[in-house]
């Protein structure tokens, strides 16, 4: 993930969008609870509101503050609710992102939550990945990288630069895209607080 302005908005292409207004408030207060509940050292309730919401989906958790990043995890795969995704990849952005230390009280009211709805992962050659649409997974062997669709909009990359900034995330030489590396792409749905 990259720093971001507090009141710029990534460029990401935008479908119609799949969650509604409230849809979108519940999980961003979802995200707040979560956090605030680990500090109280309590449990949220975690019973999805409606069927929508108990879909399985991956999704990632960003948390800004002060117009900075202050951790982002998530989960590619759809292995749960959308409900409990986004409430554990809260908690483990604020408290187990490795590059942060884990928020204390005083600066939790202050976290402004971004939250990231994955689609499905599908295979992709490299000039299939449109900058703005799509965010990247790159694999060989035992390396992965991931970087979410609102990630080169910010820094403004091209595709060839996405497709290279994503190959050091995973710890692969810059051109592994050029030499067999696996790349997938998805969409996200991202929405969250101004």
């Amino acid at each position: 993930m990259s720093p971001q302005s507090e009141n710029a908005r990534p460029a990401v292409a935008a479908e119609a969008p799949e969650y509604s207004a409230e849809e979108r408030a519940t999980l961003l207060r979802l995200a707040h609870r979560s956090i605030e509940s680990a500090l109280e050292g309590l449990e949220v309730e975690l019973v999805p509101p409606n069927e929508h919401l108990a879909e399985h989906r991956g999704a990632f958790t960003t948390l800004h503050r002060n117009g900075k990043l202050r951790g982002c995890i998530g989960y590619v795969f759809p292995t749960q609710s959308l409900f409990r995704t986004v409430a554990d990849t809260a908690r483990a952005a604020a408290f187990e992102d490795p590059r942060f230390p884990p928020v204390d009280e005083e600066e939790a009211p202050g976290l402004k939550v971004e939250i990231s709805v994955l689609s499905l992962l599908r295979p992709a050659a490299p000039e299939q990945v449109v900058v703005g649409k799509h965010g990247l997974v790159v694999q060989q062997g035992s390396r992965r990288g991931l970087l979410l669709p609102q990630v080169p909009v910010e820094w403004h990359w091209d595709r060839e630069t996405f497709l290279t900034q994503t190959c050091l995330k995973a710890g692969l030489p810059a051109d592994a895209w050029m030499r067999g590396a696996q790349l997938q792409v998805f969409t996200a749905e991202v929405f969250g607080e101004e």
